[in-house]
């Protein structure tokens, strides 16, 4: 097969700012990320390779590895041998949706409650702007939820978001920060998350009703909506004895 043309190949607009407390790769990745999402690159376009791009953007090649690797484990692009990597065909970048404890807690039968800790409309910090990509002082709002499965404690759920699409707190009671997105019309297109397990501290403990030796998994996640948007920044710690995360693992399409 001829090999594609220069006109054919991406090369998407990147701005680094090597004064921000943020990895390139992630400066990297994340406005192509946005542009895949929002539909404007075609499926099955050639992105620049990670060698062009390294030498545009001035970094190292690990760097922009790093960087396009990160979104093949995303769904969103595509290795093919011998021809480069491209944007994912559409059906295969709608990524799993990201999990509700609340929505699994009532499909296995049990009682989902929740404790609100932490409901505190305020303007966003540095910190909070930089996790939201908002600006400096806009309303936002921190909430921090126990969630609680037959009444014992199951995970602690922080969060930030935007306050003009944040539930109130009678909201939050009876539906899960999700459902009540989707009932806005706001939908999650996309997210970056982190997964590890660690010992807990002491007041994470005692909220969860375990000992500082029991493991617990925590998350990480930035959710976007289809414009590339980030509508939600949350971290949260489960129990690891009550608690199973489950991802769908997509694997690389064959060379067409």
């Amino acid at each position: 097969m001829k090999g594609p043309t220069l006109a054919q190949v991406w090369k998407p607009q990147i701005s680094l700012d090597r004064d921000l407390d943020v990895p390139l790769h992630e400066q990297i990745s994340a406005p192509i990320q946005q542009a895949i999402i929002a539909g404007d690159v075609s499926p099955g376009m050639l992105i620049e390779n990670e060698l062009s791009l390294a030498a545009r953007l001035r970094v190292s090649r690990p760097t922009t590895r790093h960087a396009l690797q990160t979104l093949v484990d995303q769904g969103l692009l595509v290795r093919r041998r011998g021809f480069g990597t491209v944007v994912a065909p559409k059906a295969r970048h709608r990524l799993q949706p990201p999990s509700s404890l609340f929505n699994d807690i009532r499909r296995a039968g049990a009682v989902s409650g929740t404790k609100i800790l932490t409901y505190r409309p305020c303007q966003a910090d540095e910190d909070v702007a930089k996790k939201l990509g908002c600006s400096l002082n806009a309303d936002v709002l921190e909430l921090k939820r126990l969630r609680l499965k037959d009444g014992v404690p199951v995970a602690i759920l922080y969060n930030w978001l935007p306050l003009p699409i944040a539930p109130n707190r009678d909201q939050l009671l009876t539906v899960g920060l999700y459902q009540h997105l989707e009932q806005l019309g706001v939908t999650i297109a996309s997210t970056q998350q982190t997964v590890g397990a660690e010992r807990p501290l002491r007041p994470v403990a005692r909220l969860l009703g375990i000992t500082t030796k029991d493991p617990i998994l925590t998350i990480e996640r930035t959710a976007f909506d289809g414009k590339g948007e980030i509508i939600e920044w949350g971290h949260h710690a489960y129990r690891g004895d009550l608690y199973r995360y489950e991802s769908t693992v997509f694997s690389e399409l064959p060379a067409q």
